[in-house]
């Protein structure tokens, strides 16, 4: 089955969506970390503890405050039981998943509140900003930079749940865009769009759980960016509620010189400016042919190469839509956790001089087999001219038929007993080197400082004409202080990145993770446009208090 058209239920509260759709570790897969990481994979069992023994501060929500927003929702629609409120206590990050299994919980919301429509946002938000209460927007809850939890807040807080906001509103087919509801989860806007013949074409690897509105207000980017671009290339209108009065910004015209584009402030803006109740998104005929390659390349330098002449000389639309290429380490975890294949695979680069290779994947989408064919011809002269060699196109297959599946084979590892996070960051061309190597010395340093060596891993999957994303992946022993270990890494890679001229983050978001990088990039005045609008649509600062916006002094 097309993996971006599966529906799955949403995650369970320790962890990443359905558990009966998640595999074992293999047991050479279990010897191998067990090998490099001086885990005990075999043996370890760090289950999460059961919900009803987790114990959380009873709701601080006052009768009238209730009675308020039980007559704005409805009686079923505000929940107050823990079993309801700790699963919105954070996203899916590494320190949510600990926090969550180990039931450790620094915050929780108050309530949970599931308004129906804009209408119901509105009224919701508005009292909110009367009764000063904090409201958290959550739409998947697939944040990964601790975009949800609102820690050492002394007013109550509200988790505003958009699950009831869902479904296709309209699809125009002749200026090929289409609204939807904002909290719409993604496989079920696809499964909407594909009906008509359409495709949005966004899957990043939260695709299955996250919803269309958090990709908007996080500024996501999907494994097909290549060629169907981020999710702020396919915004045409965001409408919404702000804590002074709803806003519709941008889907009456494809483009305007009214000013600054208002649509953009909400963008990227993390719930800290507004909640978003309907999106505009422009759509592309659904492909009907897919070609595939896999191709392993001498060293990272030359596969870099190859990607930088693809999409500069290429083009927009004769560039792969899909184009990932792995560095050595990356690619040697990969072949090792295939198991006999990837022996075989490496067996074989070794006879043809290949002994440390880097692996790229690459996929094009057409709606017709020969464009397809001629787009993946006139890629393969210039992966020939850097060295690549081709390999079995059923590597690629298994990559996209799996392309969902890291965040539970995540909640394996962590289960026994390994550290394993990601970040992302992005830069030119030219210091694609420098940044790589600079970040993965940090990740590595600071793991062996903690006397936890582990694994770091990068590659590359989104790629602009200017330059093109590192994701680090690095794995190593839990440490007695699971939260230390990941805070002590993310620091010095977070320290790493801003001094290599890389971006803090590509397509996570800022979240509370972040933030105290964020000047570093958009410096002093950055800082006070974003307070300015924070103020000004927020005096309050009842919009996800403590996300995005950099402290005052």
């Amino acid at each position: 089955m097309d993996p971006t058209l599966q529906s799955v239920e949403r995650s369970v509260w320790w962890g990443w969506g359905d558990p009966a759709l998640a595999t074992t570790l293999p047991a050479h897969a279990k010897q191998m970390l067990d090998d490099r990481l001086g885990v005990r994979c075999s043996v370890t069992d760090h289950r999460p503890v059961p919900l009803e023994d987790i114990t959380v501060p009873a709701s601080r929500l006052s009768a009238s405050t209730r009675d308020a927003l039980t007559a704005a929702v409805g009686p079923a629609h505000l929940l107050i039981d823990d079993a309801d409120r700790i699963p919105r206590a954070g996203g899916k990050s590494y320190v949510d998943l600990v926090r969550a299994r180990t039931g450790d919980l620094p915050f929780v919301p108050d309530a949970v509140i599931l308004p129906a429509d804009h209408d119901e946002v509105a009224q919701v938000v508005a009292l909110c900003v009367e009764h000063d209460i904090a409201v958290v927007p959550i739409g998947g809850g697939t944040s990964v930079v601790a975009g949800l939890t609102v820690a050492d807040e002394a007013r109550p807080v509200i988790s505003l749940d958009l699950r009831r906001l869902t479904g296709l509103v309209s699809l125009n087919e002749t200026d090929r865009t289409a609204t939807f509801l904002a909290g719409t989860i993604a496989p079920d806007a696809e499964i909407a769009l594909r009906a008509t013949g359409f495709t949005l074409g966004h899957f990043p690897q939260s695709y299955q759980q996250a919803s269309l509105g958090g990709f908007v207000a996080t500024r996501s980017a999907g494994q097909s960016s290549s060629g169907y671009g981020r999710i702020d290339d396919m915004v045409e209108g965001v409408r919404g509620v702000t804590a002074v009065g709803d806003f519709d910004f941008g889907a009456q015209s494809p483009a305007s010189a009214a000013g600054p584009r208002l649509l953009d402030l909400m963008v990227g803006s993390e719930g800290a400016f507004g909640v978003l109740t309907e999106v505009t998104l422009r759509v592309q005929p659904a492909p009907r042919v897919t070609r595939h390659a896999a191709v392993a390349f001498p060293d990272f330098s030359s596969a870099t190469a190859a990607l930088r002449e693809m999409v500069q000389q290429l083009g927009h639309d004769a560039q792969p839509d899909v184009t990932r290429v792995s560095d050595a380490d990356e690619t040697e975890v990969s072949l090792g956790l295939a198991g006999r294949p990837g022996r075989l695979i490496s067996a074989y680069l070794k006879r043809r001089g290949v002994s440390a290779p880097c692996l790229a994947i690459l996929l094009w989408h057409d709606t017709g087999e020969s464009v397809a064919r001629d787009r993946r011809r006139s890629a393969a002269k210039i992966l020939r001219r850097h060295g690549g060699i081709s390999l079995p196109d059923k590597i690629a297959r298994s990559w996209e038929h799996g392309r969902f599946n890291a965040p539970y084979l995540r909640d394996e590892l962590i289960t026994r007993g390994v550290f394993v996070e990601t970040l992302e960051t992005a830069t030119h061309w030219s210091n694609i080197p420098a940044l790589h190597s600079r970040v993965g010395a940090a990740i590595t340093d600071a793991l062996d400082g903690l006397g936890t060596p582990g694994i770091v891993q990068c590659h590359i999957s989104h790629v602009y004409p200017a330059g093109a994303s590192l994701y680090f992946t690095y794995l190593a022993a839990e440490a007695p202080d699971p939260l230390g270990q990941w805070r002590a890494v993310k620091h010095a890679a977070s320290d790493a990145i801003v001094d290599a001229g890389g971006t803090i983050t590509h397509h996570h978001a800022v979240g509370r993770d972040h933030k105290p990088w964020l000047k570093h990039e958009i410096g002093d005045v950055g800082v006070r446009m974003l307070r300015a609008l924070k103020n000004e649509l927020d005096p309050g600062n009842n919009l996800n208090p403590g996300a995005l916006v950099p402290d005052a002094p």
